[in-house]
């Protein structure tokens, strides 16, 4: 939603949460990257690559390392993934991947407005063509990784424990998250979904402010909390 800011409620529940399953010091880094027209394809990559590597200098071990976003963030940790992959770097590797909504494709065919998402298919060509700078990096994996169908490379990018996708049925990304777990399978990655029935896009985030009671509002965040703790053992 443009800043990390927007997100602390979220993950400050999301801390306690963890230590409530048992992790003794969990920690979250957030990172605060640069919006389009701001700033546009390669330099947000560039910032969650720097990002994740002072993440894994301060844990000294990627297996200890969950990375994850929403929306457009986990467009980034695609990206993050897929780069880490192409540059052999298997010792920062992390140890699982936690996904809400993940934007896969920029620019796709697929995306079809539904009744209920507050997203629209139009304004997300709009802003994917803004970040990409130029129509060709469109079909660069490393700016819209779910044009990347080579499950040799998503083989090498996928998490140590693989990844955790939660995402809504009435969602207008719908149709391209669920061929991108379909890949990921194919390409021996363990995946973990949650495909909530008429939720619309990050709904996870949107319950925990427009939930009436506490376990609805952290409904979501209690699904990613169990997924990481049977992937990342305390």
């Amino acid at each position: 939603m443009g800043s990390a800011y927007f997100y602390l409620e979220f993950l400050v529940a999301w801390i306690s949460l963890l230590k409530e399953a048992g992790y003794r010091n969990p920690t979250i880094f957030a990172l605060e990257y640069s919006l389009v027209p701001d700033a546009a394809y390669p330099t947000q990559v560039e910032q969650t690559m720097a990002g994740y590597k002072y993440v894994c200098s301060i844990t000294k071990d990627a297996s200890r390392v969950c990375v994850g976003g929403d929306s457009a963030g986990a467009t980034l940790i695609l990206s993050l993934l897929l780069r880490l992959a192409q540059r052999n770097n298997e010792k920062l590797r992390p140890g699982y991947a936690a996904l809400i909504s993940p934007w896969t494709t920029l620019l796709s065919s697929k995306n079809r407005d539904t009744a209920s998402d507050y997203l629209n298919a139009n304004s997300l060509s709009l802003y994917g063509l803004q970040y990409a700078s130029s129509a060709a990096n469109l079909e660069d994996p490393l700016v819209s990784p779910g044009t990347c169908k080579d499950t040799e490379w998503w083989a090498k990018a996928c998490p140590i424990a693989g990844f955790c996708i939660l995402f809504g049925s009435e969602e207008v990304l719908g149709p391209e998250t669920r061929d991108l777990i379909v890949l990921l399978r194919r390409s021996g990655c363990g995946v973990s979904v949650r495909e909530e029935p008429g939720a619309i896009h990050a709904w996870p985030v949107a319950t925990l402010f427009l939930s009436d009671t506490q376990m609805e509002r952290q409904r979501g965040l209690r699904d990613l909390t169990k997924a990481i703790k049977q992937a990342i053992h305390i």
